[in-house]
């Protein structure tokens, strides 16, 4: 037990010393690195390419938007080292308008969460060849997994069997906008079918 803690810190000390990492901890056994998007190719590709670490696979890539932030988004990468079975979470902070180095020249599976993350949130990618919409349609303005974006929007696309073709029409809610009290039904029934023979 004591080689493995020995082990667990040796690691976080070997990523704290690379180069443009700004903290380094672990969250819930996770370790996690924060590092400057001027910084991150050469860091990523030093992960990928030490036997010391050897992250060579990146298994997911999403984003996170904190509006009340300066750098308003974190790119979070998820990376796995299959010969030494070990996981690392690296975030680097982009500000509104700024590009994050693409990584899918290092990994390529990596183009497709980049274009997603650039649909949704509007991060770009310095090196990403393709940013083409990949979830949202070729005319949608906007990022919607911004904080700040519109809930309803003002156009929407639906198939119209009239026209025979997929159309744009303003938004029409059809039903109005609720607050829920997310009460369980047990809470929110104050009488139970039965309760009158108990009280008769």
């Amino acid at each position: 037990m004591a080689d493995e803690i020995l082990a667990i810190d040796a690691e976080l000390e070997a990523v704290l010393a690379l180069p443009g990492v700004t903290a380094a901890l672990r969250e819930h056994g996770a370790l996690v690195a924060h590092l400057g998007a001027a910084d991150a190719l050469a860091l990523f590709k030093t992960l990928r390419d030490d036997p010391k670490f050897a992250f060579a696979q990146v298994m997911d890539i999403c984003g996170v938007d904190w509006p009340e932030r300066k750098l308003r988004f974190d790119v979070v990468y998820n990376l796995l080292s299959v010969t030494r079975n070990a996981r690392l979470r690296v975030i680097v902070p982009a500000g509104e308008g700024d590009a994050v180095p693409s990584v899918s020249g290092l990994w390529p599976a990596a183009t497709w969460w980049e274009r997603e993350i650039w649909d949704l949130f509007g991060v770009a990618f310095d090196g990403l060849e393709d940013h083409r919409r990949i979830v949202t349609d070729y005319g949608f303005s906007g990022h919607p997994l911004r904080k700040d974006f519109p809930l309803t929007g003002y156009v929407e696309l639906h198939y119209d069997a009239e026209r025979k073709s997929v159309v744009y029409d303003k938004v029409k809610l059809t039903q109005e906008f609720r607050n829920f009290d997310f009460l369980s039904p047990w809470e929110a029934m104050t009488t139970l079918p039965g309760d009158e023979k108990a009280r008769g």
